[in-house]
């Protein structure tokens, strides 16, 4: 069976299209926060898969997050109070923090809320050492990233 024009698209650029981080993100933090932590990052030299500039209108979106999990080496989850309230209603944001919770290199950054509130949400991914903007600005966050993706 041939595959549709859109999705052989989707599947050439995921093939040839390796990125250093996976920028998980709650849909209310696309233009601020996730786009500040994306463009910093970026400014690094940082390659970032972001939802907002890669997933293209009529592409499957699902399936572009399943491909851009696959090609990433490291998740980075952005904690927010908006990722907080989204988490349990099980939508995207939940589904790709299922797949990178079974990742080995998953770094929870905790901007504007607390790692006690995400306990009590994931217990999980609380678990896991990260980064939080309380004690370091978005730009310092950011710099830490990039060296982290450097080695």
């Amino acid at each position: 069976m041939a595959l549709t024009p859109i999705r052989e698209s989707v599947e050439k650029q995921a093939a040839l299209d390796l990125r250093d981080v996976f920028l998980c993100h709650a849909w209310d933090d696309r233009q601020g926060a996730a786009k500040e932590l994306h463009d910093l990052l970026e400014a690094h030299g940082v390659k970032v898969w972001f939802s907002e500039k890669d997933v293209g209108l009529g592409v499957p979106l699902l399936r572009a997050i399943d491909k851009g999990l696959a090609n990433s080496r490291i998740g980075l989850v952005l904690v927010t109070p908006a990722l907080l309230r989204r988490l349990p209603q099980e939508g995207i944001a939940d589904k790709e923090l299922s797949a990178l919770l079974a990742g080995e290199r998953l770094v929870p950054i905790v901007h504007d809320t607390t790692y006690e509130a995400l306990r009590n949400v994931s217990p999980m991914l609380a678990s896991r050492s990260g980064l939080n903007t309380a004690e370091g600005s978005m730009k310092t966050v950011a710099a830490k990233l990039a060296e982290l993706v450097a080695l």
